[in-house]
């Protein structure tokens, strides 16, 4: 698994180099509006994440719950909070949601065991 995840890091950060080095002022404007929608504001980082991973969940982006779920870590949030936010994911999403939900907890553990190499990203998330 650290292998991949430590593949698509590089790989997401090389496209999005690639990707903003165009002349296109909307593609660079999503990217930072999409930065800066995860900056504190009245919401902490950390309940935006969270926020984040129940819609990437519920959406089934699979690289944006990885993203979330590590930047959710980054930010301090508990297992058990991650179950929370998980059940939320589900409830909303329905049982469709179950295969993400498992490579999600994957992650996690990854993350928990201290394999830092797994912090995977969402492509779209500058």
């Amino acid at each position: 698994m650290s292998d991949d995840k430590s593949d698509f890091t590089a790989f997401r950060q090389r496209m999005n180099e690639r990707i903003l080095a165009e002349d296109n002022q909307v593609v660079r404007r999503f990217f930072a509006l999409d930065t800066q929608t995860y900056k504190a504001g009245v919401l902490d980082v950390k309940t935006k994440e969270m926020l984040g991973l129940v819609a990437s969940l519920v959406l089934r982006c699979d690289d944006c719950i990885s993203y979330h779920v590590a930047q959710c870590k980054q930010a301090g949030v508990e297992r058990d909070a991650f179950f929370e936010v998980f059940s939320v994911g589900l409830v909303v999403g329905g049982s469709i949601v179950i295969p993400h939900l498992r490579r999600a907890v994957d992650l996690l553990d990854h993350l928990e065991a201290g394999d830092a190499s797994d912090a995977g990203a969402c492509a779209d998330h500058a």
